[in-house]
């Protein structure tokens, strides 16, 4: 039913989104729905919890698995990577769409996911931009505001996702990227 309901919630937004057109697609009744769930907003808290969880998770997967790729690589990589889950994936698109238009009536509750899923990202990537890279050691100047720059950054690539489309924002990660890295580096000085 989660799986449905992020379709729908995804697609057609919270207002949109139809709890009879959410049952209809799990082949059950309404009134079912409230078997396991008290509204339309405990349904949608639940599902935006187990979203943000696994988008943490496919975050901490991403940057495991490219742990070895040069610094710049990994965070290039990392945009595009968001890109293309946001083309091909429920979760992707209802994370993107719900942390840019909370309901106004859930707003406190959804922000109150939104700004700890944030504050613990740049507290990783700081981390990470402290680390260094694999193969050129510590080469950023200021390893938590390029963090912040980054996230910074990243809000605009999402909003080019939202707004243009997937053509647009490959051109705004392949036109902004190098100003960001060259602006973060000891080699940008």
């Amino acid at each position: 039913m989660l799986q449905a309901a992020l379709a729908h919630f995804a697609r057609d937004g919270y207002e949109g989104a139809s709890l009879k057109n959410i049952a209809d697609d799990c082949g059950i009744r309404k009134p079912s729905i409230y078997a396991h769930y008290s509204s339309k907003d405990d349904l949608f808290l639940q599902a935006l919890r187990s979203v943000f969880q696994r988008q943490e998770e496919q975050i901490l997967q991403y940057f495991e698995e490219n742990r070895h790729a040069p610094l710049e690589e990994r965070l290039k990589g990392f945009l595009n990577s968001r890109q293309q889950e946001y083309q091909r994936d429920d979760e992707a698109r209802f994370f993107l769409r719900v942390s840019f238009f909370p309901p106004r009536t859930l707003y406190e509750e959804v922000m109150d996911m939104v700004y700890p899923f944030l504050d613990a990202q740049e507290l990783r990537l700081s981390s990470l931009l402290a680390a260094g890279c694999p193969v050129h050691g510590r080469i950023i100047r200021r390893p938590r505001q390029a963090a912040s720059a980054f996230l910074t950054l990243m809000d605009g690539i999402h909003v080019e996702i939202l707004y243009g489309g997937e053509a647009r924002s490959a051109k705004r990660i392949e036109q902004a990227f190098p100003v960001y890295w060259a602006g973060v580096t000891s080699k940008g000085k």
